[in-house]
């Protein structure tokens, strides 16, 4: 068994304590993301997993042992930088086998082992090559052979893609993902970059400041964010938020805010009070004249081929809207909105914290 856990696991840099008492639970086999802006403590926490960081109080297990005084040798990972971190006076041969070397396999028993990984990750053919002669994807895929040949019980991957391009990116998700239904080694996997975070975990952690905000699958988060924060970090465009108090005058729920009127749902809050109300630009389409439930104004528009993000103001507000790929848009238009009531979040504005629909 492979399964990691983290109880009360704090971290200190002197007077500063950069991780509160955090408390995880990472199945064996399963592949955890953690996910949040710079400086919350994603990376920290990774390197206390592999021993690169010292714990300053909590316990650290992976597979039932406690590993806390462990050297990063004896804890059976393997990580994945995001610089690659391979010898450049190396083959893509002796770079895979570099740490087995190390550990005294002869050559003969090495080999195959290093043609095994190589033959996986589609880098066959570039065994005999230096790591100058190889693009970004291909060095990143040498990195991960040099982990896989070592067969750990925990991956371990901090950032691995963000030094490569958009298109690489994606083909290298693919490739992540294909290598840990094939091996199904338990993964923690850091990012800021939450598509890789949903498109490649089974769980996903968000972290701020040190605290674990969330955790769950990653169309948990999605559909039921328990804080704006996490509302407003998971999805892509993020969610549009509208500000303001809400009001039951009239019967039906509606939120008054900046001069506009947002019609709600039901939702578990008094008559009066300051509420953020949220509607991802995906739930947000075009109405027929006159009959939208929200009017805003196109500041600018981004034609995507599979769709068109539209990007407009309502009073001081920026809402973005995820529309058809053929709609004809033009700066300055006025346009018609609507929405499903029973999609929209509601969070308190003082706390953040997510108000359930009544």
């Amino acid at each position: 068994m492979a399964e990691i856990r983290l109880e009360g696991i704090v971290k200190d840099y002197g007077a500063h304590r950069a991780i509160h008492g955090v408390d995880l639970h990472v199945n064996d086999g399963e592949f955890v993301a953690f996910v949040g802006p710079s400086g919350c403590g994603k990376s920290t926490m990774l390197r206390m997993i592999a021993g690169l960081e010292e714990i300053s109080g909590g316990t650290l297990s992976i597979g039932g042992r406690k590993v806390n005084d462990v050297e990063p040798k004896g804890r059976d990972v393997a990580m994945v930088f995001q610089d690659y971190a391979l010898y450049p006076h190396m083959t893509i041969r002796e770079n895979i086998g570099f740490g087995l070397k190390m550990r005294g396999w002869k050559a003969a028993d090495l080999a195959p082992k290093v043609e095994d990984a190589a033959r996986i990750l589609q880098i066959g053919d570039y065994l005999e090559r230096k790591p100058g002669q190889l693009s970004g994807g291909q060095r990143q895929r040498v990195a991960m052979g040099r982990a896989i040949v070592r067969e750990p019980s925990v991956f371990l991957f901090d950032e691995p893609l963000s030094n490569l391009d958009a298109k690489l990116r994606v083909e290298m998700r693919t490739q992540i993902k294909r290598l840990h239904a094939m091996l199904g080694t338990t993964t923690v996997y850091v990012t800021h970059d939450q598509t890789e975070a949903m498109t490649l975990a089974d769980k996903v952690v968000v972290l701020k400041a040190g605290h674990i905000v969330q955790e769950g699958p990653p169309m948990e988060l999605y559909d039921r964010p328990n804080c704006r924060f996490v509302a407003e970090f998971i999805g892509s465009p993020q969610m549009n938020v509208f500000s303001g108090e809400l009001d039951r005058s009239t019967g039906a729920p509606i939120l008054r805010t900046g001069g506009a009127a947002i019609a709600l749902g039901e939702v578990a809050a008094r008559d009066g009070a300051k509420i953020d109300v949220g509607v991802r630009p995906e739930d947000l389409g075009l109405a027929a004249p006159g009959q939208g439930l929200i009017r805003p104004v196109v500041d600018v528009f981004e034609p995507l081929g599979s769709d068109t993000i539209a990007i407009c103001r309502l009073g001081e507000t920026e809402v973005s809207a995820r529309l058809a790929p053929n709609v004809a848009l033009r700066s300055g238009q006025e346009i018609m909105l609507d929405y499903d009531r029973a999609k929209l979040h509601y969070f308190d504005s003082e706390t953040g914290r997510r108000l359930e629909a009544a």
